[in-house]
Formats: structure tokens, sequence, C-alpha cells
């Protein structure tokens, strides 16, 4: 197949017929891939194709949008970072009409008004998050969203999708477009594409996510097109010389552009005509060919978005309504208990598979072992399972009116299944915890977490190559990563010379790594890859860190005592600070680009602007939504009171430890009613204690 490059010369007339066979087939593509509406038969679209890669050959003149350059690039060693120009944020759920309801209150409380706000409703698809770069009319990258900011370059692989444009119509085309989307893949075809592997004796996709993930991150990109794999494109991020007023103009222009749009999608004035809307879509979604999560709903006014802005993570503009979880009756087979990378052991039920929501469901998470005494859940017990997105299904419901008297109960564990240790349930804690500091499942988990792709990105390392360095006595450690020689590879099964070259690489280049990254693969309990990024933000370097007090991390938004108090546990303990420092010393160089970067701008307008709140006892709402209220009208609200807090929030029942620290540092008392009050007409003097 003939390769775009430097524009050939060809005859007029045959750059004519090149030129109008790839418009022609380009607009065939959109009628059959988007619009599922074909005009031409296969035979006929077959042999314009053939016309035109005979033209090409002939002449060496290849449109970049030529139909011919969706196939054939050679397999990729492994994908490069993108960083996105505007990050790709995460939107906040809400689970029933109520939650709904008061997402509209806050953004009329935000913006001041008391009118019907106009939003765009549209389905969720339950796919891969993507974004299309166009430069000049042309698609030049496509990126996974990755953590938000930095995403996976996947362009060879996007291009296989035919339901993507290759080009952007019209003249003259924007200067810079980042279109974003979400790629899936239909249900019929994920059931087929897992026929097809457990006949070659693979294991099976979970569900269509993953299997649309999977199929976008293949390296070999012919593997990518063999699959059938969709788009629906939603909005746009950065833009340069294209300019909307409204989500519904965009959404009009993209579909115009001949971008897939998502079905169903409306125009909605008032929250009561939202919620209407979200019934329609939960009422049609049994009809769709892809799995619909959801409906997410949309400020329309792209200005009242501006207005609105982010928190850390998640726009105040939009809204994504979950449809509750779809269910199934089965009987646990089996009890066993799993132990993973902190040593906590979680009971797992093995039960007899079910269809759930379209995905055949064989094990279930029963949390810890109180959940099992709550609910007397026993081997051979029929229960309902839920299972909602790609949450792991649990158990919610024994149907104890099915018993027969053999069901046995099954108690917690007094030694680890792994290793033998001791088994402990700490005072406080649910969790029963493996005391053994050398267990084989706590030691391969917290390597394999380190080598995963939001922390160190370590290609190679995955659970089986882990669980096989571990048992030949290589790795004991993430530091013993370090060390890893080639012959000690080549020494192993499944190691051959590319392949062993291959992990070394990927080894090497993970001693170039971020602060946030670093932070989050250390696997610190409670830290997540959104707590590594915070603290990453307010902490120039890995040694900031060493000997912290919690007092100094809950002074930084959205972190709460757990956090504060494992952080600091963690670099307070010399042993680890040792192995820390002996990372550097094999060569790991942490570099810190997220501080003091620009963070999204808070509500500067808001009645709690510069404010700091710490919430304490049972209110009218749940702690997380009066937080949410604070955060809402610019102030912050933290887990612990500490020097930096301007208000202790008190509702009945209230925490003793934060009273008397409150009174200690001459903190103001505040009631519920009064913040109310506070977010309406400003600060009030509070009561001292």
């Amino acid at each position: 197949m003939a390769k775009p490059g430097p524009e050939k010369k060809a005859e007029p007339k045959k750059r004519a017929e090149i030129e109008r066979l790839v418009r022609d087939l380009n607009y065939h593509n959109y009628r059959y891939y988007v619009l599922d509406s074909p005009v031409i038969s296969d035979a006929d679209y077959d042999q314009l194709l053939r016309r035109l890669k005979d033209l090409e050959e002939e002449t060496g003149l290849v449109l970049p949008d030529s139909p011919t350059q969706r196939v054939g690039a050679p397999p990729l060693e492994k994908f490069r970072k993108v960083r996105h120009a505007q990050p790709m944020l995460s939107l906040d759920n809400a689970f029933s009409a109520d939650e709904v309801r008061e997402f509209d209150r806050r953004v009329k409380r935000f913006l001041g008004t008391e009118e019907d706000i106009e939003y765009t409703v549209e389905p969720k698809y339950d796919g891969l998050a993507i974004e299309l770069s166009y430069q000049k009319g042309a698609l030049a990258t496509a990126s996974t969203r990755g953590d938000g900011y930095e995403g996976e370059d996947v362009t060879v692989n996007i291009r296989t999708i035919h339901a993507v444009p290759l080009a952007l119509r019209g003249e003259p085309p924007p200067e810079r477009l980042d279109v974003r989307g979400e790629v899936y893949m239909d249900i019929e075809e994920f059931e087929e594409l897992n026929r097809e592997k457990t006949a070659r004796g693979e294991a099976p996709f979970a569900n269509p996510r993953n299997a649309a993930a999977g199929s976008v991150r293949q390296l070999d990109s012919s593997i990518t097109a063999r699959r059938k794999l969709h788009a629906a494109c939603y909005g746009v991020g950065a833009q340069e010389g294209a300019r909307f007023d409204t989500q519904w103009e965009m959404l009009a222009w993209l579909r115009a552009a001949r971008f897939p749009v998502p079905v169903m999608m409306r125009l909605a004035r008032g929250i009561e005509e939202v919620l209407a809307h979200i019934k329609n879509i939960e009422e049609a979604r049994h009809t769709f060919a892809f799995e619909a999560d959801g409906a997410v709903v949309k400020v329309n006014d792209l200005a009242l978005q501006d207005r609105l802005g982010a928190r850390t993570r998640e726009p105040r503009w939009a809204v994504a309504y979950k449809f509750p979880a779809h269910r199934g009756v089965t009987v646990i087979e089996h009890i066993v208990p799993s132990v993973g990378r902190t040593g906590v052991v979680t009971p797992i039920a093995f039960l007899k598979p079910v269809r759930v929501g379209g995905v055949t469901v064989s094990r279930s998470t029963l949390h810890n072992w109180d959940e099992i005494e709550r609910k007397d859940a026993r081997v051979g017990d029929t229960v309902v399972v839920e299972r909602a997105g790609d949450v792991i299904p649990h158990v919610v419901e024994v149907k104890k009116e099915k018993r027969t008297g053999t069901e046995r109960k099954v108690p917690p564990p007094q030694r680890c299944p792994e290793c033998g240790s001791r088994v402990v349930r700490e005072e406080g804690e649910v969790a029963y915890r493996c005391l053994g500091l050398n267990c084989p499942k706590q030691v391969r988990g917290r390597i394999e977490h380190y080598a995963s792709r939001g922390a160190l990105d370590i290609e190679g390392l995955g659970e089986k190559n882990v669980a096989l360095l571990h048992e030949r006595g290589l790795v004991h450690h993430f530091t013993d990563i370090y060390r890893l020689r080639k012959e000690d590879l080549l020494a192993l099964p499944r190691f051959a010379e590319k392949s062993a070259q291959n992990l070394m690489d990927a080894i090497e280049a993970s001693k170039e790594t971020t602060l946030a990254r670093f932070l989050y693969g250390l696997g610190i309990p409670h830290v997540g890859e959104h707590a590594a990024r915070l603290l990453a933000r307010h902490f120039r370097s890995l040694e900031d860190l060493y000997g912290i007090s919690p007092e100094r991390i809950t002074e930084i938004k959205q972190m709460g005592e757990k956090i504060a108090l494992a952080v600091s546990r963690f670099f307070g303990e010399e042993k680890n600070v040792k192995a820390l420092k002996e990372l550097k010393a094999l060569g790991v160089r942490i570099t810190n680009p997220e501080y003091w970067a620009p963070v999204e701008e808070e509500a500067e307008r808001g009645p709690l602007a510069g404010l700091t709140f710490v919430v304490t006892g049972t209110m009218p709402r749940s702690r997380k939504e009066v937080e949410a209220l604070i955060e809402e009208a610019g102030g912050q609200a933290t887990g612990s009171v500490s020097r930096s807090t301007d208000y202790l929030v008190v509702g009945e029942n209230p925490g003793d430890a934060k009273l008397t620290r409150a009174r200690d540092l001459e903190v103001k008392r505040i009631s519920y009613e009064e913040l109310l009050e506070m977010l309406g007409k400003g600060s009030p003097p509070g009561t001292l204690f």
C-alpha cells in the first residue's frame, strides 16, 4: 500500500480522479459507519477502493485523508505520552432525580439566578474516552484520557476506526481543534469477539468497555483494525479558529463535519425537562446496540460553562446521572479469602456464572467479614448480584427463603491463605490484615502496583512476570527492579532476547519519572492518583515530605485525616526513607512539573472564597453534600481542624476531638443554619468556644 509523503506530481486527470474517489469513499464511509444508511453495495464500494489503490500505486499520490491510510501501520514498540492542551476532567455522578435537582440548584446558586437553565442531555456511552487533535484540518494525534492531564498516543489505532474523520470538512478548517468523545464496541460484536477468544483458549474480556480499551491499546494496529470499534463525539477541548456559543451549536457543527455524535440528544430548558428526557433515555437503552450506563447533563451556554469553571477534577457545569445497576440471581459456590498488596484479606464469592447487564459474572466481592455477618451470606446461598458500569459486581441480597439447610458459614481467617502468618483485626477497623512482612501476595502486589501504568509504567512487569521474578528470588522490593540484569531474565522461562531487552529498556525508561507518578507508585494507603497529584502540587520534591506532620498535610484542600496520617507514617518510617534514597542511588530521577502548576480556578466570586471549614456532627444533609456546598461557594472543606481553619460547622453529636481542637485554637463555631446564611448573605461573626 502506498504511504503518504511529500505531495507527488500526477496527471491532472488522475489527480482529479483520486480527489473524487477519496471524497466519494469518505462520504460512503460516513453513510455506512456513522449514519448506518449506505447508498451503495459493498461490492460497489470495494470496486471504488480498488481503483483508488491502483491510482495511488501508479502515481505515488496519497492524500492525507485517503481511506487507504486507515490500516497498515507497522507495530509500535510502546505508546508515547501526550499532554492534553486542556485537562480531560471526569464528571461528578448523580444517582437519583433529587441529586440531579441539587446539581441544578448548585448551578443557579453559583450563577446567582433563579431562572431556568438550558441544558443538553445525551446518553452516557460506556467506552474509552479519547481526544482527537486536528491541526490545519488533518487528524494529527489521537490520545487516551489517561489521568486527565496526560494520555497515550493511539493515533495509528484510532485511524482504523472508519467513523473517525481523517480530515475536517469546511473551508478554511480551524487551525487547531481537539474533539473529545468515546470509543466503544457494540454488545453483539463484543460477544462475538469473546466467543473467538474463548475458542482460542484465551481469557474473554470482562465487558464491552474493556474490549474497546484493550483494542485501542494494541501495539499492532492490524489487530485493532480487525475489531469493530465505533465512536461518539460530544465535546471540544482546545481550539484555534473555531468558536461556538453553545454546546448544542458545537454538537451541530460536529454532526455537519461528519463526526459521529450521541444518539437521542436533546436540548432541555429547566431541570424537570432534563429529568423527563433522562427517563426517555433509560427506557430506550435496552434498544441501543451499545452499553449506556447513564445520561450526561451539561449547561448549554458555553459562556456560563466558563463562569462555572471546575473543581480540581470535575467541571461544575456537567453531571452524569447513573442508571440503576443491573441485577441477576445466582448461587455462591465458594467463599475464598484474597490478600491484597496492603495485607487486607477480602472475602471473594465464587458464583455460578450468571448474565448481568450483558456480561457474564462468575465472582463478586463480599467486602469484609462484617458485611458477610450483616447479610448472613453462606456458601450455597441463592443471592442477588448487582453490577453497575465498571464497578466490581457485589452481592446485594441473600434469598434466605431459598435455603435448604445445606448452606455453610465461612468464618474470618486466622491465618493468611498465602503465607500462613497471623491475621488480625485492629481496633476500630473492619479489615482483617495479614501481619506477614514477607507475604508473597503483598510483596508481588506492591511491585505490580509500582510498575503499573498510572505509576512508573514499566511495560512487561505484569502479574505473571512479577510472580515469576519473585519465585526465583530476583525481586522482593521495588528497589530490586533496578538491580535486574538481562542475563537474569534470559535464564527464565518465557523470556527470549527481544522480550528481555524490552523489559530492561522499560525499566531504564522508568528511571525518569514525575513526583505525582512516583508517590502513587509507592502504594501508600489511601493515596490514589488524585491525592498523589495534590501532594506534588504542594511539595517541590520528595525530600520535602520526609518527616512531614499530619497537620501539614491536612492544610491541603481535600486531604483528610486518614490520608494525612498514612503519608506522615510512611515518610516518618526510617526504613522507607532509606529505600527511597536507595532508589535515587540506583538512578531514579524525579521531576515535578506539577509544583506551582496553574490549579483550576476556584470560585473567586463565591461568598466563602478564601475561607476554610471543617464539618462535624449529624446534619440535614450528608457531610459530603455539606462540603460540596462549601466548595461550590468558593470555600475549602478539610477533614481536620488546624490553625488555618476559619469555621467549624457543628451538627448534632459532634466529634469531641474536633470540638476540643477548635476550642484550643480559638476557631469560630457555626451551625448548619448559619452556614446557609453565609451562603446567601456573607460571613456572620461566628461563635467562639
